[in-house]
């Protein structure tokens, strides 16, 4: 068995040697998808994040970010102009978190745990993961975690 291969897999002691054994958790295929997946999410937050801030902070020598009229300003159009970078830097703030998430989720799978959750260190559901490839958490953990979070 190659390197690779073990790492799929999950420790589970034998019930009467009381040595650890080892469970296959995903084929290479899975996990191939999975990084797939994962890289193109990445790609896409990437260009997102540049995107929103561009769009919040204006690039250098845009000519719209610039005031060509000596007009006076009204302080409503200031206002949602306030407005608007604020949301937008909001939206931005929660981007680079995902992408935050999805670089930790391909750390996950060259750490060979990714599939596990941090907190039970179960396996993942395929159907969690295939709708969240990059958490950390089963959903059990993860509804703990959140109740907890919505009590403070």
């Amino acid at each position: 068995m190659t390197d690779f291969d073990s790492w799929s897999q999950s420790k589970k002691q034998h019930p009467f040697l009381g040595h650890f054994i080892r469970e296959p958790t995903m084929t290479h295929p899975e996990l191939a998808t999975y990084r797939r997946q994962l890289l193109a999410l990445h790609n896409r937050l990437d260009g997102d994040v540049s995107f929103l801030t561009d769009e919040a902070l204006g690039k250098a020598g845009d000519e719209s970010y610039v005031r060509l009229s000596h007009a006076p300003i009204h302080m409503a159009d200031s206002g949602t102009e306030c407005f608007e970078q604020q949301f937008t830097l909001g939206l931005r703030e929660n981007e680079e978190r995902r992408l935050q998430e999805v670089a930790a989720a391909l750390e996950r799978l060259e750490q060979r745990v990714f599939g596990r959750c941090e907190e039970c260190q179960q396996t993942i559901s395929q159907t969690r993961l295939h709708a969240l490839p990059y958490t950390r958490y089963c959903v059990r953990c993860a509804r703990q975690i959140q109740g907890k979070t919505a009590e403070r």
